[in-house]
C-alpha cells in the first residue's frame, strides 16, 4: 500500500488540551484518528468529570496580547494554524481584563462535542495501561500531568529514567453572590482590559500578617512516601509554599496592591487579593494566584477570615496534584518523537512545557508532525524566531543541563526567542519597544514555515 494512502489510523492518549488539539490538527488534515481518553473508566485526583480538553487548575489562558506578552504570542501564532483550543477558548471567553478566560464548562463541552461528532474522529474511553502496542505505528502521548501510574513505569522502563513527576496546585472557585461588595470593589490592575474585570479584596497590614501566620500554620495535605521528594514548579507554587519563602513573598506576588484603588475606603491597602471570573455567567470567581494543599476544612476557614469573604461559599476548594513529565533534551528529537521507539510522540505537559496554551501548542505540533508521518511527507520544526519554535527548542535541546541544573518545566517568555541584534552607534531600544518587533519577526516566521 502507497504510505500516501495509509487508511490506519493515528492513535493519540490522552484527552486534554494537549490530546484534543492533537487529534482536531490530524482530523482536519484528512488523517483518521483514534482519540483514547481513560475517564470515566479510571478518574484522576484533579478532574471533574469526564469531557474532553478539561481545565483543572485556573480558566485562565494567561495574556491576550500578542505584541507584548509571549503567551499572547503563542496565542496568535495557534489561531494561524487553525487551533481547536484557541477557537473555543475565544467563543466561551469571559471578562478577563487583557487576559483570556474562559467558561471551562462551556468550553470542555463544545471541544467534546465538536471532536465527538467529527467523520475522522473516533473517541475510544478507557486506559492505555502501559505502552502502545506495537501494530500502533503512529501515536501520540499526551497523557499530560496525570499520566496513570502503569502508563509511567511503562516509560520510565523504556527510557532508562529515574523519575517523571513533581507537584501542581489547584485554587479555590468561589460564588459571586457570597462575596461582600461593601468591602470588595471591581477593577483590573492599571484598568486593563474592559478595566473592571477582577473582584479585589483589600487587607491591612495587620490582616494581612494574621493571614500568612495562619497559611504557615495550617494543616497541610499529607503526602505518599513515594511523593514526598517531588519537587513543586514554580510557575504554580502553593500559596503556603510561597508565604515559608518570607513574609513579602505574597505582596510582591498574587497579593500585589500595585495598580488598584480602592473605592470604598480611603486607607491604602498592604495587600490584596483578586478574583477572576470562572464561567460565562458571572456567578463563579476563581482566587488568582491561591493554589494550595491546605485540608479543606482549614482553607474554608482561613479564606472566610479576608475581608470580604466572611461569608463566602466555595464551589470548589483548592487540591494538589501530582504531575509528570519527561526528561525531553535527552528523550525526545526536535520532532517530538521517543528516541527510543520514534513510532511514539509526546506532547502536552509531559514534554516539559508548563501551561494551558503551552501544553495545548505541542499537541498543535505532535500533530501536525504526525500528520506529515502518515502522508509520507517531510516536515520541520517552525523556526526558533517563532514561539512555537522556541518551545521545542527549549525542550529538546535549548536548556541548560548539567550536575547543577535539571531539566524543568517552562512557560513560553521572550528569552526563549533570539534575542533582537544590537546595531553599534544606534540607541539601544526598551524592552517595551522591542517587544513588539519581536512578535512581529516571529509571525513573519510563523507564516513563511506555512507557506
Amino acid at each position: 500500500m502507497d504510505i500516501k494512502d495509509n487508511k490506519k489510523p493515528v492513535h493519540v492518549i490522552g484527552g486534554g488540551l494537549a490530546g484534543s488539539e492533537a487529534t482536531w490538527q490530524l482530523a482536519e488534515a484528512g488523517v483518521p484518528v483514534i482519540l483514547h481518553e481513560m475517564r470515566p473508566t479510571n478518574t484522576t485526583p484533579a478532574h471533574q468529570g469526564e469531557g474532553l480538553a478539561e481545565l483543572v487548575c485556573s480558566n485562565s489562558f494567561r495574556s491576550d496580547d500578542f505584541e507584548n506578552n509571549a503567551v499572547g504570542l503563542l496565542h496568535e501564532e495557534m489561531r494561524r494554524m487553525n487551533s481547536l483550543i484557541m477557537a473555543m477558548g475565544d467563543k466561551h471567553k469571559v471578562p478577563a481584563g487583557s487576559a483570556l478566560a474562559v467558561d471551562r464548562d462551556a468550553f470542555s463541552d463544545d471541544i467534546t462535542a465538536t471532536l465527538n461528532n467529527h467523520p475522522l474522529v473516533t473517541v475510544e474511553r478507557g486506559e492505555i495501561d502501559g505502552l502502545p502496542p506495537k501494530d500502533w505505528d503512529n501515536v501520540i502521548i499526551a497523557t499530560g500531568p496525570l499520566t496513570s501510574p502503569a502508563l509511567s513505569e511503562a516509560i520510565i522502563k523504556l527510557t532508562g529514567e529515574g523519575q517523571l513527576a513533581f507537584f501542581d496546585a489547584i485554587a479555590p472557585i468561589i460564588h459571586k453572590d457570597s462575596i461582600n461588595f461593601d468591602i470588595a470593589w471591581f477593577q483590573s490592575r492599571y484598568d486593563k482590559g474592559e478595566g473592571a474585570d477582577y473582584i479585589n479584596l483589600p487587607l491591612t497590614e495587620e490582616q494581612y500578617e494574621t493571614f500568612i501566620a495562619a497559611i504557615l500554620e495550617g494543616d497541610k495535605g499529607s503526602f505518599h512516601d513515594w511523593e514526598k521528594d517531588t519537587p513543586f514548579f514554580e510557575g504554580c507554587m502553593p500559596i503556603e509554599e510561597m508565604a515559608s519563602r518570607g513574609i513579602e513573598t505574597l505582596r510582591f506576588g498574587p497579593m500585589k496592591p500595585v495598580g488598584l484603588t480602592n473605592p470604598n475606603s480611603d486607607i491604602k491597602p498592604h495587600a490584596v487579593i483578586q478574583l477572576r471570573q470562572d464561567n460565562k455567567l458571572g456567578t463563579l470567581y476563581n482566587m488568582v494566584g491561591f493554589q494550595t494543599k491546605l485540608k479543606y476544612g482549614l482553607q474554608t476557614e482561613i479564606f472566610r477570615t479576608i475581608p470580604g469573604l466572611e461569608e463566602a461559599q466555595f464551589a470548589r476548594l483548592g487540591g494538589l496534584h501530582r504531575n509528570t513529565f519527561l526528561n525531553s533534551p535527552k528523550l525526545l528529537d526536535t520532532q517530538l518523537r521517543l528516541k527510543a521507539d520514534p513510532r511514539i510522540r509526546f506532547a502536552g505537559q509531559i514534554t516539559g512545557v508548563e501551561g494551558y496554551v503551552e501544553s495545548a501548542a505541542m499537541g498543535l505540533m505532535a500533530g501536525r508532525f504526525a500528520t506529515a508521518q502518515h502522508k509520507g511527507e517531510t516536515i520541520t520544526a517552525p523556526p526558533v524566531e517563532t514561539a512555537h519554535g522556541a518551545l521545542i527548542h527549549h525542550i529538546t535541546g535549548g536548556h541548560i543541563i548539567s550536575e547543577k541544573h535539571s531539566f524543568q518545566p517552562m512557560n513560553i517568555n521572550f528569552g526563549l526567542l533570539p534575542p533582537l541584534v544590537h546595531v553599534k552607534g544606534q540607541k539601544k531600544k526598551r524592552k517595551a519597544e522591542r517587544r513588539p518587533i519581536i512578535a512581529g519577526i516571529a509571525l513573519d516566521a510563523l507564516d513563511g514555515w506555512l507557506n
